[in-house]
């Protein structure tokens, strides 16, 4: 049976250079480089540029980043903000300017045009993402207990940022995804997430869509199937069924919204490390779905960058 297959290489492109995530991902001739040639094989969709997808805002408004060990991904070790009332003074970056932001717009256009037809993508972060940088993991979630409301502002104050930065992408002939993946449950409750993440949450999605002129999807990792309804309040068209969800459960709750694609995500340990029959056995169980369902995809996730690319060829073939 034929699907639809959704590849999300990211970091994973930097393997085709025989470089690590950190080399690749300072340098615009690198990323260009390395996405093409996952490109060339792959022929995915949509061609998200970017390795650290997560890092380029929180990098634009002045997060520093550490340089990992091997292969690891980067990431922002030391928050920017030492408190919530220092980070709600933050201001708007432009993205014509700030951080590595034009570097992956260049290297996104450099990609369109080797590949005019492809559906090629910037990395845009949601609220929550960002702001896990920025004030660092445990202190965001001691802000979100002792001051909600305080926090939901903070979140808020993010939100013209990233429809600049949409705007920029837009106007240079890109097109963007949408990520949120640090809001997964469970480390929001349902409960949290509706009072303090889905407003600005909401708002992001929706302007960013009216930017863009079509709905955006809402990519969020972990046991989403509990916020199925707060992220359709989204106005979103399309949401994934993350690896670490069970998608019967999460199939079944979408019978309410028939027409909302649905990308249903691999077990990367599965498709990293399993054999071809365990392989199978997970792709088939998505198939076994799609027969049920309308408008359900398959996906991989992020692909980690030790993923051998014959495991995703084969992926590629089974489906095709």
């Amino acid at each position: 049976m034929k699907i639809p297959l959704s590849l999300s290489v990211y970091e994973h492109a930097a393997r085709f250079l025989g470089k690590t995530p950190w080399e690749v991902s300072r340098d615009e001739g690198l990323v260009y480089q390395a996405h093409r040639e996952a490109y060339k094989l792959y022929r995915h969709f949509p061609a998200v540029v970017g390795i650290d997808i997560y890092n380029l805002e929180a990098e634009a408004y002045g997060g520093v980043l550490t340089k990992p060990a091997g292969t690891g991904i980067p990431a922002i070790i030391t928050p920017l903000f030492a408190s919530l009332d220092e980070a709600l003074q933050i201001q708007p970056f432009d993205p014509n300017s700030a951080g590595r932001i034009p570097m992956m717009i260049r290297a996104a256009q450099r990609l369109k045009a080797d590949f005019p037809d492809g559906d090629i993508r910037l990395p845009v972060s949601g609220p929550f993402s960002i702001a896990t940088s920025l004030l660092g993991l445990n202190a965001l979630m001691l802000d979100i207990a002792l001051e909600p409301d305080k926090t939901s502002e903070f979140l808020q104050k993010l939100v013209p940022g990233q429809v600049l930065f949409s705007r920029a992408v837009l106007d240079a002939g890109l097109d963007v995804a949408f990520f949120e993946s640090a809001a997964a449950p469970p480390l929001l409750s349902p409960t949290q997430f509706r009072e303090i993440e889905l407003p600005a949450l909401k708002r992001a999605i929706q302007e960013v869509a009216e930017v863009a002129g079509h709905a955006v999807p809402c990519i969020i990792g972990g046991d989403t199937a509990p916020i199925i309804d707060a992220m359709m309040e989204t106005g979103t068209n399309f949401l994934i069924c993350p690896a670490e969800t069970d998608r019967h459960v999460f199939v079944e709750k979408m019978d309410s919204y028939p027409n909302v694609k649905v990308r249903a995500n691999l077990d990367p340990q599965v498709y990293t490390y399993g054999s071809k029959d365990e392989i199978v056995a997970e792709i088939d169980d998505v198939l076994q779905l799609a027969k049920e369902r309308p408008n359900l995809l398959l996906g991989t996730g992020a692909i980690p960058y030790e993923t051998p690319p014959e495991n995703i060829l084969f992926i590629v073939e089974y489906v095709s």
